[in-house]
């Protein structure tokens, strides 16, 4: 059985092992592969076990693919793959739904403390001598905000956003969530469930932790940051496409929003001309917060357990 991973750099660029996977066949790893349909269907010409990450998988891909039976994501997101062709076309896709909770959450609540008290310029205006030519025994040159008591909106209370609301809830923020179902457990003194109006005009800090889809592509636009506290703060660590950036772009330039920190962009790597490049006060990271080594260890676990299943006939974590 021929097996590929066609971009597998991003989730094993050295420090883990292929070898469980590579037990049940013939395995090729490519690094990357670029994203042009030709290259794609060169590298899985033959294969009937897929990889992918970030590679798409298109249509057109997948009806030229004759031997193709298994799609498998190395991610949660699954938007690079058209689901409707693979399954009119017999071809199961898994994915791996919660290697990395902690991980982005944890991710999630470094963006929120740097945007709050801005270690990484504090720490370089000392080297650059800042503080041994001051004439008092501190200084700062951003403001220094103190979380207790404020209100963090979280759009997206699955078991990410949960997990952010554990840690946030212990330096005393107050939690108001907006999700699709609910859980009436989850709600508490200090967390409790709003309508998306309420959660924006509420929240002193929006944080991100939904998936993309068709309601909420571009959730995060004129419109709704009108809605919006003056000075609120915005985290993404979901989906790049969940904000139109040149709204952003522009709030932040009238500090209508203070801040924003996005570990992920609509373009991915992101474009010299994207817009959160020339905005004030935006912390841009290149899409880690899942990449822990011991997340993307769950990760390569998972991978090996969803494709084993689907050998055995009982496959898992299945999206198609």
């Amino acid at each position: 059985m021929k097996i590929v991973v066609l971009d597998g750099y991003t989730l094993n660029p050295g420090d883990l092992s292929w070898d469980d996977i590579r037990q049940f066949g013939d395995l090729k790893v490519y690094d990357r592969t670029e994203f042009d349909s030709k290259e794609i269907l060169k590298n899985i010409s033959d294969a009937e076990i897929v990889f992918t990450n970030k590679t798409p998988l298109s249509k057109s891909v997948l009806n030229q693919a004759p031997h193709l039976k298994y799609v498998g994501v190395l991610a949660t997101g699954f938007n690079n793959i058209d689901l409707e062709a693979a399954k009119s076309i017999g071809i199961t896709v898994a994915n791996v739904p919660t290697y990395g909770t902690q991980a982005v959450a944890q991710f999630t609540m470094a963006l929120l403390l740097e945007l709050c008290h801005h270690v990484g310029a504090h720490s370089d205006a000392v080297k650059d001598g800042e503080w041994t030519a001051a004439p008092d025994f501190c200084f700062w040159n951003s403001p220094l905000i103190e979380l207790d008591g404020k209100t963090l909106g979280i759009i997206g209370f699955g078991k990410i956003g949960q997990a952010t609301a554990q840690m946030a809830q212990a330096f005393g923020l107050n939690i108001l969530a907006y999700n699709r179902s609910k859980n009436p457990d989850l709600e508490s003194e200090t967390c409790q469930y709003v309508d998306l109006d309420a959660l924006f005009e509420s929240s002193d800090i929006i944080s991100l932790h939904c998936p993309q889809t068709e309601s909420t592509k571009g959730i995060i636009n004129k419109a709704n940051i009108a809605k919006m506290k003056d000075g609120v703060m915005l985290i993404n660590t979901a989906r790049g496409g969940l904000i139109i950036e040149e709204d952003l772009k522009s709030a932040l330039n009238s500090e209508k929003v203070a801040g924003a920190a996005v570990d992920v962009v609509s373009t991915e790597p992101i474009e010299a001309d994207n817009p959160l490049l020339g905005a004030k006060n935006c912390i841009i990271t290149p899409h880690i917060a899942w990449a822990p080594k011991a997340s993307r260890h769950r990760m390569m676990q998972t991978t090996v357990k969803n494709l084993k299943s689907y050998l055995e006939g009982n496959p898992i974590n299945v999206v198609n």
